[in-house]
């Protein structure tokens, strides 16, 4: 669980979404990768799963302005899940709140996405 925690993880549990599953400090460069890959064919729906970060840096938040910037242009969609309340409060802090879709945990960021999938949007 250790190395789960000290690095970051891409997953594809679907053709259609992407998950990130940040690392505890510094997530800069897996949100660099899931623009990347997000831009990539077939362009998808990308999770951003919070559940061993533990801070948010500027740098970070820049990079999840322009990946939901991306994806809104293909029709796409981000959701943020599992976000400690630290970086929730941040969120409400920089008047980013109404920016990102938010969501529980992982299985709800998914069921968000399934009417989207299912649409083929």
């Amino acid at each position: 669980m250790d190395k789960e925690k000290a690095s970051f993880k891409v997953g594809q549990p679907s053709d259609q979404v992407l998950v990130i599953t940040l690392p505890r400090d510094h997530g800069d460069d897996a949100l660099q990768i899931a623009a990347d890959m997000a831009n990539s064919e077939p362009v998808r729906h990308v999770v951003v799963d919070f559940s061993f970060a533990q801070v948010m840096t500027s740098g970070m938040l820049s990079q999840l302005m322009v990946l939901e910037r991306q994806l809104d242009a293909c029709d796409r969609k981000l959701v943020l899940c599992s976000v400690p309340d630290s970086v929730m409060r941040l969120f409400r802090c920089v008047g980013l709140w109404g920016l990102f879709r938010f969501a529980e945990d992982r299985q709800a960021a998914m069921d968000s996405l399934g009417a989207v999938c299912a649409r083929g949007s």
